[in-house]
């Protein structure tokens, strides 16, 4: 991790934080207030685009391997629509801010039966894929490669930025999706922002989109 970035513990959760610049704010993972409450109680359920592209709409108790887990919001999102959802980080960083937020949000009774189908772990996806037994194919393998975010926020600037900063580039999405293509049971979803191309110039078998962004969907290769 850049010496610019730090992790600290406060009395309230684990933070990272920028040494460079104080007045920008902390990046930490919160289940239980903010966006993802927000989300949990007005994002429109099942009906969400994200939903749609999982197949929740056709398929009940998915099992998800979110590979490219982030800070766990569309894990979150999955979980609380009754996914299983595998997270996994890479990022030592990242995978401890998801934990803590976990652990946190474990001892909330609003989203401790949500937590409860995360199940976080620190690894690089090509290489867990890799060793994933075809008898343990999950239905879904979401992937979520880190793109320049077009949004004005500046909290999402800020967390793209200290992403960016800690993770690194994603050089490998191109290999994670072939990858993911034979190794899940029903689809393999990817995240994109609304105009950019395929990832590894692939066509989708079709395509959910959105406003800001679209979920390209593929079935899985033999």
């Amino acid at each position: 991790m850049s010496e610019r970035y730090q992790l600290i513990q406060t009395e309230v959760r684990l933070e990272l934080r920028d040494n460079l610049d104080s007045q920008i704010g902390a990046v930490y993972v919160d289940f239980v207030e903010g966006k993802a409450q927000h989300r949990l109680k007005f994002g429109g359920g099942k009906g969400q685009d994200i939903a749609k592209a999982v197949g929740l709409n056709k398929y009940k108790h998915l099992s998800v391997v979110d590979a490219t887990a982030g800070l766990g919001r569309e894990a979150f999102v999955l979980a609380s629509l009754g996914c299983q959802v595998t997270l996994l980080e890479r990022s030592a960083t990242v995978y401890a801010l998801l934990a803590d937020g976990l652990k946190r949000a474990a001892f909330e009774p609003s989203v401790a039966d949500i937590t409860q189908r995360m199940h976080l772990i620190q690894t690089d996806a090509l290489v867990w894929l890799q060793h994933l037994d075809t008898t343990a194919k999950p239905d879904v393998i979401y992937l979520d490669p880190m793109f320049p975010e077009r949004q004005k926020s500046a909290l999402v600037q800020k967390e793209m930025r200290f992403l960016q900063a800690v993770v690194g580039e994603d050089a490998d999405n191109e290999s994670l999706l072939e990858l993911a293509c034979t190794k899940a049971h029903k689809r393999i979803v990817v995240k994109r922002p609304r105009l950019a191309p395929e990832l590894a110039g692939k066509k989708p078998a079709f395509v959910i989109s959105g406003a800001a962004v679209r979920y390209d969907v593929y079935l899985p290769s033999a």
